[in-house]
């Protein structure tokens, strides 16, 4: 599944941006009563003002509810300028006008409250705590018929990734608990990173991160359980990408069927064969080999035609 800071932030965005719709219509359509409660129905240009401050909310409305949680930010902006206008009605205002105004500002600043908080938390839809590249995060699991061990001791070799993780080409162990890998990338592209490991407890979890220079900054971890019946292994995949181009990458991943969330089910459904039988299992489609290049054209295996039979 895709668990992101971004999907996260979502709702409060939403929320946000139906509250702005909530404040924009009235201030549209009725400036006037909308003067009168906030006590500045007394200064000739408040309806205008108002109106404009309208407008301004139903576009806050829909950039919260149709963009990303960031937009937040143009509503703490909005609020900055509302409290700077109320301001200034105080200061010029007197007896039940003032007192009015005093209250929408305190209002407005409440409101200005929230935004602040949202937008601030906005901020981490790039990234995922101290030294966990983003935006996005996604977690995929299996269970295996073998050994908490038998999965560790396999994965471990990292040399022998690329015959189970389909965009992978190679991984060489630089020694020191580093290595050097190279995968595809959409566009049909080729993409290298060094990394290095940031943890690694026999039988039950590896932890890394790529080092600095990346061409794709990224962190894990993978998680080995033995089932609650002792029949096999739960194989628990964490990962933290930056995928160039944001969400442009993103789309023209899924065009070119290199997606990452769909990538790590892939890879672990073809480590699950590689540890229950030996090797991927592969159709007629797929007779050179079990290099992750073949195994990313693989078909259904079909039937050989009549015709096909009549040439032999």
């Amino acid at each position: 599944m895709s668990d992101t800071p971004e999907a996260k932030a979502r709702p409060m965005a939403r929320v946000l941006g139906v509250a702005s719709a909530a404040l924009g219509v009235p201030m549209v359509t009725s400036p006037e009563t909308v003067a009168r409660l906030a006590g500045v129905d007394d200064v000739e240009v408040a309806p205008h003002v108002i109106q404009a401050v309208g407008v301004r909310e139903l576009m806050h409305a829909t950039a919260l509810l149709a963009g990303p949680p960031k937009t937040l930010w143009t509503r703490v902006a909005g609020d900055a300028f509302d409290l700077l206008v109320l301001a200034r009605a105080v200061s010029r205002g007197r007896g039940e006008g003032r007192a009015r105004v005093s209250v929408a500002t305190a209002a407005v600043a409440g409101i200005a409250a929230i935004d602040t908080v949202a937008a601030i938390r906005s901020r981490h839809t790039g990234q995922h705590g101290r030294g966990r590249p983003g935006p996005l995060h996604l977690t995929a699991s299996v269970t295996v018929r073998c050994t908490p061990q038998e999965a560790y001791d396999y994965w471990r070799d990292f040399e022998r990734l690329p015959r189970f993780m389909g965009h992978l080409r190679s991984v060489t162990l630089d020694g020191q608990g580093r290595s050097t890998w190279t995968a595809n990338a959409p566009v049909r592209k080729q993409v290298a990173w060094q990394a290095e490991m940031t943890g690694d407890d026999p039988g039950r979890r590896i932890s890394w991160k790529s080092l600095p220079g990346a061409d794709i900054a990224n962190a894990g971890t993978v998680h080995f359980a033995e089932t609650p019946d002792g029949s096999g292994t739960e194989v628990r995949v964490s990962l933290h990408y930056d995928v160039p181009a944001g969400a442009l990458g993103r789309a023209v991943a899924r065009l070119w069927g290199e997606e990452p969330t769909q990538q790590v089910h892939d890879d672990l459904r073809r480590f699950k064969a590689i540890i229950e039988t030996g090797d991927v299992v592969r159709s007629d489609a797929l007779p050179d080999g079990p290099d992750s290049g073949h195994q990313m054209s693989q078909r259904p295996a079909q039937p050989v035609s009549y015709r096909k039979k009549d040439e032999r």
